[in-house]
């Protein structure tokens, strides 16, 4: 009897122990702090999300990163940058876009909230790991002024298949494109001879993110306002990284049983797999003030059309994924 009551135990042991295992999630938020403009990536065979210091612009001087094996357990990186590794970056640092090329890393931010007439903008800093630290690349600015109406925030850098660099930003309402030089310290003229074109979509209003899945073109962008409960990601389809942008609809927004503010995000796709994970940050209910904002990672599927199913907020997060192949 002993035997039994004692082989009973260790079979709901060990189903107990199998259950905890295959229910850990990462939980939302995926790390603790008010963190926004997560930029998801895979550098260096880890999952990595550097985000922006979500606080008062006059604080807003310094960006820590967060790095993972499985998208579940999370490790901070403190102050990969900060604006003592940039001459001219004096508040309001935010929005980091990150890209490994060239045998180095190239964090791209913006910096002092720009208008024109002013020094700021979006700047870029290279280091040799992931984790930094970042140094200035420039000593300036790599855009500075206002073109077409946007303000030189938000930016995102895209590589194509066949290897040219794009980046796409904008806030106040307009989004530009620009081509990046091979070492992506400059910009480089467009096969028609321009430099800065325009293509902005239905109800932009700030954060772009492009992604290329099955041939097709993905853009998409935040709308409503950022320090607000409507703040949402919308999205359009082309057949070329130009566009045009055509908007289908909303794929992220707020839950009146889950958080507000959901947006400016980013997409992470686990290397050689159809696989992907939307990065983006929300407002709990209990909040109300701006910057009390926090970073969250939820499953983004399409469906048989090639359509971006809305995305279902969730308190869970997601499961572990295997850890990425180091390239």
């Amino acid at each position: 009897m002993k035997q039994l009551i004692l082989s009973a135990a260790l079979i709901a042991a060990s189903l107990a122990t199998a259950g905890a295992q295959t229910a850990k999630t990462s939980g939302n938020p995926v790390f603790k702090g008010w963190y926004a403009d997560p930029e998801g990536a895979v550098l260096d065979g880890q999952y990595w999300i550097f985000p922006t210091y979500s606080a008062p612009y006059d604080e807003q001087t310094f960006m820590d990163a967060f790095s993972s094996p499985d998208l579940v357990t999370w490790t901070k990186h403190p102050h990969v940058i900060d604006k003592k590794g940039v001459s001219w970056a004096k508040r309001a640092m935010w929005a980091p876009a990150i890209i490994h090329a060239n045998k180095k890393y190239y964090l791209f931010f913006g910096a002092n909230d720009v208008h024109q007439g002013e020094v700021g903008g979006i700047g870029v800093a290279t280091a040799d790991r992931p984790e930094g630290p970042y140094k200035d690349a420039l000593g300036k600015p790599l855009i500075n002024d206002i073109v077409n109406g946007a303000q030189p925030i938000d930016q995102f850098v895209f590589r194509d298949d066949d290897g040219k660099y794009y980046m796409y930003y904008g806030g106040w309402g307009h989004c530009n494109m620009v081509r990046l030089s091979d070492d992506l310290l400059s910009i480089v003229p467009f096969d028609d001879g321009t430099t800065y074109r325009e293509v902005t979509p239905k109800n932009y209003v700030e954060g772009p993110f492009m992604l290329k899945r099955k041939g097709k073109y993905y853009f998409m962008w935040s709308e409503g306002g950022w320090g607000g409960p409507d703040y949402c990601v919308a999205y359009a389809i082309a057949d070329s990284p130009f566009g045009p942008f055509e908007r289908v609809g909303k794929i992220l927004q707020q839950d009146p049983a889950i958080a507000t503010g959901a947006g400016h995000h980013s997409v992470i796709q686990v290397p050689g797999k159809d696989e992907y994970y939307i990065v983006y940050h929300r407002r709990p209910l209990t909040e109300t003030a701006a910057n009390s904002r926090e970073t969250c990672i939820d499953r983004l599927y399409f469906d048989k059309d090639g359509h971006i199913v809305p995305v279902k907020m969730t308190n869970e997060g997601v499961k572990a994924v295997k850890n990425p192949k180091r390239k």
